[in-house]
């Protein structure tokens, strides 16, 4: 089933526990924003759910090797080792996924929003987003999201549904977080970054190119004007 991207939009696969994808989408943002296209480029954010693929709870020791690597290359998200205690490590992604999607129900600045929000409390914060009040108390700081509107999609389960059979239906031609798609039918994983692990277990990237992003905003720019 061939993803389908909408005039003016980027989909991306991701999951907000993904260093990698976070580092993407900081570097989305900033090339959009370097651009002056914020109006015209949105994300629109779907769920590559790594808890599933990998049939296994979030693994603390793979994604503190991680993070010293990942978090060098965007020195400015904060990104930083986990800073609270074992036993609060979110074991699951899952709300807070679901969360992105709910809110993008309300607009795809308020899914923007909140999923670099999430990341951040996951990542720098070191908060435990596994937890629906944590998910909630997180949205009610985005100024773009309706918290209270948020919070009850979350306990009636709207999101979830949807998220999840747009995963399951694409889950063959995603491969990894970050996927980004565009209208023009091109793809690419994880932009401008090649990398390998190491045998002693840690990332190692052999290649970095911030500067791919300038071109994917510009053809997502350029899509939504050919279809206007």
């Amino acid at each position: 089933m061939t993803v389908d991207v909408a005039p003016g939009t980027v989909v991306v696969y991701t999951d907000v526990v993904c260093a990698w994808s976070t580092v993407a989408l900081q570097r989305f943002y900033a090339a959009r924003s370097r651009l002056g296209l914020d109006d015209r480029v949105r994300v629109d954010h779907r769920v590559y759910l790594l808890e599933d693929v990998n049939r296994f709870a979030l693994p603390m020791r793979m994604l503190q090797a991680e993070i010293p690597v990942v978090g060098s290359l965007e020195p400015d998200l904060g990104i930083t080792p986990w800073q609270g205690q074992p036993s609060d490590w979110p074991v699951t992604a899952l709300p807070a996924n679901e969360a992105v999607h709910a809110a993008k129900a309300q607009s795809a600045a308020a899914a923007e929003q909140l999923d670099m929000a999430l990341r951040l409390a996951f990542f720098r914060d070191s908060r435990c987003i596994s937890m629906l009040h944590e998910v909630v108390d997180v949205a009610g700081d985005c100024d773009a999201v309706d918290a209270g509107a948020l919070a009850a999609a979350l306990e009636d389960g709207r999101a979830r549904g949807p998220m999840m059979a747009d995963y399951r239906a694409h889950a063959d031609e995603v491969q990894g977080s970050p996927h980004f798609f565009l209208a023009d039918g091109s793809d690419v994983h994880n932009p401008g970054i090649e990398l390998h692990w190491s045998e002693a277990g840690y990332p190692v990237v052999d290649a970095d190119d911030p500067g791919v992003y300038d071109d994917l905003v510009r053809r997502a720019a350029d899509a939504a004007q050919g279809a206007a």
